[in-house]
């Protein structure tokens, strides 16, 4: 989301709530499992963004995107340059070498999960992929800083140390926030950041880590015809992961973790 400065509290979740939360962040993760299978070249994201609005909908949620502050689809994918908030559209095909981002989330029984991941299509360049690799251990670092007692500063400053070591750049115009209740919670997840800054973490906290990873300059530029699509200012790739996470009495769960990953 973009930055926004949070005035309410962060929520410390009932386990009642919790559990509400981590079942929607399994539909929403279970939802790009999915949605791999059919992105290949030739296929429109129009089509893709069709697949996955009816999956949700067979296991009983929504779309939580579909309608929010008028956006118009059922989840967003972001291609290339595309740093979040791509739109859908029956125009936009997929090609061989493309790199994408799909981002779901789901309302489940009134509770929020939100995920996204990077996908290739066919054979893509060394520097794609390259980016795409940064771009997933960034999210592995921040996720490793979640524990109770930690300070969330400490999850952008690990990111963007091993991004900036890798002569990335971090997206800071967008950032993590809170998650489970509603779309946008307390706190703001910055993914670049000082390091032992921001609030202390605490079991019960639910929020999202997706770094936006820029081979080129951190900044971005909103297309103003349609005032969603958020794209890198020179041109150049960008990449991003997500995850929803529980911070625990001794750790983190990562909620919309379907295939075993990180919950071992």
């Amino acid at each position: 989301m973009r930055k926004f400065f949070f005035m309410s509290e962060i929520i410390i979740k009932t386990a009642e709530q919790i559990e509400g939360i981590r079942q929607s962040s399994q539909l929403a993760g279970k939802a790009l499992v999915m949605i791999a299978e059919h992105v290949k070249a030739g296929v429109n994201t129009e089509y893709l963004d069709k697949l996955i609005d009816e999956f949700i909908r067979d296991h009983g949620a929504i779309p939580a995107t579909l309608g929010y502050s008028g956006y118009p689809k059922s989840c967003c994918i972001s291609l290339n340059e595309v740093v979040c908030h791509g739109i859908p559209a029956p125009d936009i095909i997929l090609k061989e070498g493309d790199i994408l981002n799909i981002d779901v989330t789901t309302i489940l029984n009134g509770y929020y999960g939100d995920t996204s991941k990077m996908f290739t299509v066919g054979e893509v360049s060394d520097k794609a992929a390259q980016i795409i690799q940064v771009a997933k251990h960034c999210l592995d670092l921040g996720i490793q800083q979640v524990r109770p007692g930690n300070q969330f500063g400490n999850i952008g400053f690990v990111i963007g140390r091993y991004a900036k070591a890798h002569k990335y750049s971090v997206v800071y115009e967008f950032c993590g926030h809170g998650v489970g209740l509603e779309f946008h919670e307390a706190p703001q997840v910055d993914h670049i950041a000082r390091r032992n800054s921001g609030a202390v973490m605490q079991p019960g906290m639910t929020f999202t880590i997706e770094p936006m990873i820029n081979e080129g300059k951190a900044t971005t530029r909103v297309d103003k015809y349609d005032g969603w699509t958020a794209r890198t200012s020179d041109g150049k790739l960008s990449a991003q992961f997500e995850h929803t996470v529980l911070v625990t009495e001794d750790g983190v769960e990562v909620l919309t973790d379907v295939t075993g990953e990180y919950n071992r």
